[in-house]
């Protein structure tokens, strides 16, 4: 009896993966919800948190960005599509082991910022200088890093944010801001997390600041006192026409 047991409960497992069903995996709106890929489950809710990482050259097909990787994480199911969002990326160790080389000083840096639509993200970027530096030096460049980074993410959203770092301009404006203090040749965001995601506020805020502007009108006191300056055509000519009788010319005529 116990056998027949052991049997019933193989097949039902392999009946549990026939009833499993293939979600496709797609980007945020940031990446233009690009395919990611797909992922089998019995039941939708368990895709919520499932993560995924993907090379930036799979989704753009540069090859020169395949040492950065993407990682989504499921936040929603709609039909058979699992909508994803962004949760960080990373750049592979054997490229980074290339940028550090003998004779040469490196600057790590871990900074907390918040973007302009509310998402908190931990970025850690690097500096690499052609010679040795002092450790004076060192800390100059980190507290300019620090607040470059910063400044940056205050103006940006968090797709555009992303977006800098992906294509290397953060790393180029993080490069100049320290050129000052040492010549900086490479820089590179080499990991970021995201800790808490934004809500999309913004938009009701500015909903809300356009009726304070239409109910103060300025135009109203305008048009009340004009009314004043109609009252001149009143006075203008209506005495003139009673000077002009026909009844003059025979009187003259009588009196000669």
């Amino acid at each position: 009896m116990a056998e027949k047991k052991s049997r019933a409960a193989a097949r039902k497992i392999k009946d549990k993966w026939k009833a499993k069903v293939w979600y496709n995996l797609l980007a945020p709106e940031m990446f233009n919800k690009q395919a990611l890929g797909e992922t089998p489950t019995d039941d939708p809710g368990k895709l919520v948190g499932r993560v995924t990482e993907v090379t930036v050259q799979d989704l753009t097909g540069d090859f020169s960005k395949m040492h950065i990787k993407l990682a989504f994480r499921v936040d929603h199911v709609q039909g058979q599509d699992a909508l994803t969002q962004f949760v960080g990326h990373d750049m592979t160790s054997d490229y980074i082991r290339r940028l550090t080389r003998r004779k040469r000083t490196r600057t790590d840096l871990t900074i907390d910022v918040v973007t302009k639509d509310g998402w908190n993200v931990r970025v850690k970027p690097m500096a690499i200088t052609d010679r040795r530096i002092q450790t004076a030096k060192q800390r100059v460049i980190r507290t300019i890093m620090t607040k470059t980074v910063g400044d940056v993410a205050s103006k940006q959203s968090i797709g555009e944010f992303v977006k800098g770092i992906i294509s290397g301009d953060l790393a180029k404006t993080i490069a100049l801001a320290c050129k000052p203090i040492h010549p900086v040749s490479r820089v590179e965001v080499r990991k970021s997390e995201v800790w808490a995601m934004g809500e999309i506020a913004p938009p009701t805020e500015g909903l809300a600041a356009a009726p304070t502007v239409t109910e103060t009108p300025a135009t109203p006191e305008v048009v009340e006192e004009e009314p004043a300056a109609e009252p001149e055509p009143e006075k203008a000519e209506p005495e003139p026409e009673e000077l002009a009788p026909e009844e003059l010319p025979p009187e003259d005529e009588d009196e000669l």
